[in-house]
């Protein structure tokens, strides 16, 4: 048996990626793009090569985002999904080693950037009755990984901010899901001592990486009409890794 991918038609939809420009977003961004969807890129420089509208955007400063928003909104009058994929690692350090400003940015980027994404395209969604925010977590807010506190913490951050705001608007048509990925095969992962990537492998039970394209179709099926009784959802995608 042949398996195919599932068919999508996102004509006439607004779609937001922060964070679009490369790895992840930008599989993102093609793949609802390949539905139909107009995507539009925050992210804090603009691309020029990219495919995608492009507006430079700082989501740890909410003015940013709430000007942003208001442009895309003025444009086009609708933003039908907000994909909060920008994020930021870090240094792999203990906990006692980390530079405190460094701390500070990995969760003012992926856990305050969500909120102010959140905080300036909801009311939008709230007014038109419909909506769909896909946050991009990671299993580490789950597990905890060690040496990266900042990291996890912030993602753990997201899980709970995506709980929260599902269940605020779970009767308002817009549905808030996110995704806690392990692993995915991007080029930062090149910048990763080869040992730390066999780890990583290897605590998978597939014994392999995700790929942005498998992160991309489930993001496509929380932004679709297939997906409506979930919200407020972590959903792992890990190669059968998570333990809960």
């Amino acid at each position: 048996m042949t398996y195919h991918n599932a068919d999508y038609d996102f004509t006439d939809c607004v779609a937001v990626v922060t964070g679009g420009n490369g790895g992840i977003g930008a599989a993102i961004g093609e793949r609802l793009a390949r539905a139909g969807a107009q995507v539009v890129c925050w992210d804090l420089k603009a691309n020029p090569a990219s495919p995608f509208q492009q507006d430079e955007v700082d989501i740890t400063d909410a003015a940013s985002t709430d000007a942003a928003a208001q442009r895309l909104l003025a444009d086009t009058g609708r933003i039908d999904f907000l994909v909060n994929n920008a994020g930021y690692a870090g240094s792999t350090v203990p906990l006692d080693e980390y530079d405190v400003a460094e701390w500070h940015r990995i969760v003012n980027v992926n856990l305050l950037g969500v909120f102010h994404a959140c905080r300036s395209v909801v009311p939008a969604m709230r007014a038109a009755g419909r909506g769909r925010i896909v946050n991009i977590a990671s299993l580490a807010g789950k597990e905890g990984t060690p040496n990266a506190s900042a990291y996890s913490a912030s993602k753990a951050g997201v899980l709970a901010l995506t709980k929260s705001l599902g269940k605020e608007l779970a009767k308002a048509g817009v549905l808030v899901n996110a995704l806690a990925p392990a692993a995915v095969d991007t080029a930062l992962l090149q910048q990763m001592n080869p040992a730390h990537v066999q780890t990583m492998i290897d605590k998978s039970p597939m014994a392999r990486l995700g790929t942005v394209d498998e992160v991309a179709e489930m993001v496509a099926w929380l932004c679709s009409g297939s997906c409506t009784f979930n919200t407020g959802a972590v959903f792992d995608l890990s190669g059968g890794r998570a333990t809960y």
